[in-house]
């Protein structure tokens, strides 16, 4: 299962939820609160509905208060109990909703090293995905990519058990200041061996050589094979004006 480093913006989800839960006393009927961050950075907050009928966890909740100001897909989301509990994982439902809603989200969940994060499909494997969600997708980048992706020098990148589908997308930049996000198209995804890569995608991906994108790759996924299977991902962008 993968874990995910935690930026400052993504440790500020999980303090919203935290110190909102911590507010919420006794009341027997809101228990759990939620943070969920889009990909302007807004941070939206929201508490559990506890009812005999079935009332919607935090996280469902929290999806629903960050779709009525028109946010959009959802970058990272945790959760938080009462009286102390804590960060807490999302139940089954509410992995499944987010799956199928926010398919590129990134959950907080606790371990005994602290927080970490987690992309949602690796919290329901095998999954069945309801058809017509219509979710858009989300792919990230590290922040320094921003200007070769936004001129178009950068028009590809290798990556490895990170699904991502061709179509249109929000290429987001990880815990980037000023929360820039491009609007772009994946054109093509390719599978092949990372000791069959040629020099023509290194240079597609920004490097001079094929070496060199292998030491990056290996560097970004500590232990990677030099016969693993990687995705190498072509993809155009709009205009930086046209920007979400």
């Amino acid at each position: 299962m993968v874990s995910m480093k935690l930026f400052d913006s993504e440790r500020r989800v999980i303090e919203a939820a935290e110190r909102l839960a911590a507010s919420l006393g006794s009341d027997p009927n809101h228990t759990v609160a939620a943070a969920a961050m889009d990909t302007a950075g807004r941070i939206h907050e929201a508490v559990n509905v506890y009812h005999f009928t079935g009332g919607p966890c935090a996280e469902l909740v929290v999806l629903g208060a960050a779709a009525a100001t028109g946010a959009g897909p959802l970058v990272t989301i945790a959760a938080a109990g009462d009286r102390g509990r804590g960060l807490i994982p999302p139940c089954g439902r509410c992995r499944q909703a987010l799956l199928d809603l926010h398919p590129d989200v990134f959950v907080a969940v606790p371990t005994d090293d602290g927080p970490t994060l987690r992309p949602i499909r690796e919290l329901l494997p095998d999954a069945y995905f309801f058809p017509g969600t219509d979710a858009r997708r989300i792919v990230r980048f590290n922040k320094r990519y921003y200007e070769d992706i936004a001129t178009g020098r950068k028009t590809s990148t290798v990556r490895h058990e990170d699904p991502i589908a061709p179509g249109p997308a929000i290429f987001l930049f990880e815990d980037d200041e000023a929360h820039r996000t491009l609007n772009g198209t994946v054109t093509g995804v390719e599978r092949h061996r990372l000791d069959r890569l040629t020099a023509d995608q290194a240079r597609r991906d920004g490097f001079t050589s094929i070496d060199q994108l292998k030491k990056a790759l290996q560097g970004h996924y500590p232990g990677l094979p030099s016969d693993a299977e990687v995705e190498c991902v072509t993809f155009t962008v709009e205009a930086p004006d046209a920007v979400e």
